[in-house]
């Protein structure tokens, strides 16, 4: 052994130990790199993932209260509709009211007049009755308009 290890055999062992050793000890190195690599990735796409689900949830409550923004209004808008509608339909309510007075106090104020025309007839006779006529007739329309 002793020649051996003089020769130089042993060295080319030791050699290809320390050889063995370098390649070992550069794939650890190559393994450990790989892992911090992985590592800084995994933390990145868990950052990621928690960003993304703070903007879904973001997202979620401005729809949210966009939806319930929009449902108010849209309740607003039928509330006012209603009223203008009531305030419609009161108004015509009121013009019809008004019409069929209108349409009554005509109705009494021919009435008057054909009943007052009847009794003059009937017992004023002549100029005085023509004169008389008119004049009640005048006035009777003057005061049911």
């Amino acid at each position: 052994m002793g020649l051996l290890a003089k020769a130089g055999a042993f060295s080319g062992i030791l050699g290809q130990l320390d050889a063995r050793g370098d390649r070992i000890r550069k794939e650890l190195e190559e393994a450990r790199r790989l892992k911090e690599e992985a590592q800084k990735l995994v933390a990145e796409f868990k950052r990621r993932q928690r960003e993304a689900e703070e903007e879904a949830e973001a997202i979620v409550s401005t729809a949210k209260a966009e939806a319930e923004r929009l449902a108010a209004e849209a309740k607003q808008k039928l509330e006012d509709l209603i009223v203008r509608r009531t305030k419609m339909a009161e108004q015509k309510i009121a013009q019809a009211e008004a019409q069929a007075l209108a349409e009554v106090k005509a109705a009494a104020a021919d009435a008057a007049v054909k009943a007052s025309e009847t009794l003059l007839a009937a017992h004023v006779v002549g100029e005085t009755a023509d004169r008389l006529l008119n004049e009640a007739v005048s006035e009777v329309k003057s005061k049911l308009n």
